[in-house]
C-alpha cells in the first residue's frame, strides 16, 4: 500500500533540480578563484548530478579522500539500488539521505543509469603498505575463500575479474582501501544491510577484522584489467565450492529513463 509523504518535502520538488544545480555551483565555487563566473545552468542530468560530483569527484571518479566512492562504470541497478537502500534506511549516511528522499524512483533511475554509462580511466593503484603475508591472506580470500569457515571466494559472485556482474553486483577494484574496510566493517558492524537473506551479511560475519584488512589492501593494491565492465554473468563456481543464496532487490526496468522530473509524491 502506497503512503502519502509530508508536505514539507514535496514542497521542494519543483526546485530540485535547481537544488542539485546551487549545491554543485557551491562546491564549484568554493575550489575556484573568486572572480570565476559559475557554469550556465543548462538543465541536464550532467549538471544537476553535478551536486553528485561535489562529494564523488569529477564525473564520479571518485573523491581523493578515500571514502567517496567512484559511481562511473558501475552497473545501473546496484547503483540504484544503492540509492533506494539509503533513501530508505538499509544504509546510513545523512547527506546521502537527505539529498535524494524527495527524488522518485524514475529519478534514481536516471541518475544511476547516467553514471554507469561514463566510461572514465581508472587511477593508478597504491602499493600495499600491510605485510607481505597480510596481502597473501587477503588474496587467498578473495581468489578461493575459506572453505573451513563457509567463506566463498569473492569472485564467486563479483566475477572472476572483480569487476562486477550485470545488473546490480558491483566490482571491487579500483576503490581505496579506507574505503573497502569501511563498507566491509559496515556490513560486520550492521550498519549496512540488504534485502534478505542478507548473503554479504553472513559473510562478513564470518571475517575478523585482521580479515578485512587484509582482503581489502590486496584488493586496492590490483590493477584494473584492460576492460573495466561488469560481467553480463555469474562465474561457474569452482570445484568444491558451495553456492550461496542471497536476497534480491525488486526486478527494475533498466531500460532508459522517460522523465527527468524529480517529484516523488508517494512511495
Amino acid at each position: 500500500m502506497q503512503k502519502p509523504r509530508s508536505a514539507q518535502p514535496l514542497q521542494c520538488l519543483l526546485h530540485l533540480p535547481r537544488l542539485f544545480v546551487a549545491l554543485a555551483t557551491a562546491a564549484w565555487l568554493a575550489a575556484s578563484p573568486a572572480a570565476a563566473a559559475p557554469p550556465p545552468f543548462e538543465d541536464t542530468i550532467a549538471q544537476r548530478t553535478m551536486a553528485c560530483t561535489a562529494c564523488h569527484g569529477p564525473q564520479g571518479r571518485a573523491a581523493p579522500d578515500g571514502y567517496y566512492p567512484r559511481l562511473a562504470g558501475k552497473p545501473a541497478g546496484y547503483l540504484y539500488n544503492q540509492l533506494l537502500n539509503f533513501r530508505d534506511g538499509r544504509r546510513h549516511y545523512g547527506l546521502m539521505t537527505q539529498l535524494i528522499a524527495p527524488l522518485s524512483d524514475a529519478y534514481l533511475m536516471e541518475i544511476a543509469q547516467y553514471f554507469s554509462k561514463l566510461e572514465v580511466p581508472y587511477p593508478a593503484p597504491l602499493p600495499a603498505t600491510v605485510a607481505p603475508e597480510v596481502v597473501n591472506h587477503g588474496k587467498q580470500l578473495v581468489m578461493q575463500g575459506d572453505a573451513a569457515r563457509q567463506v566463498p571466494a569473492c569472485v564467486q559472485c563479483h566475477g572472476q575479474a572483480m569487476t562486477g556482474v550485470a545488473p546490480g553486483i558491483p566490482g571491487l577494484l579500483g576503490l581505496p582501501r579506507d574505503y573497502l574496510n569501511a563498507q566491509l566493517g559496515a556490513w560486520k558492524a550492521g550498519q549496512r544491510r540488504a534485502h534478505a537473506p542478507d548473503c554479504m551479511k553472513e559473510v562478513v560475519s564470518r571475517l575478523t577484522l585482521e580479515d578485512i584488512n587484509a582482503v581489502a589492501s590486496w584488493l586496492a593494491a590490483q590493477p584494473l584489467p584492460a576492460s573495466t565492465k561488469p560481467a553480463t554473468s555469474l562465474p561457474p563456481l569452482a570445484a568444491g565450492a558451495q553456492g550461496i543464496t542471497c536476497g534480491s532487490a525488486p526486478e527494475v526496468p533498466l531500460t532508459p529513463a522517460t522523465t527527468t522530473a524529480p517529484a516523488k509524491a508517494q512511495k
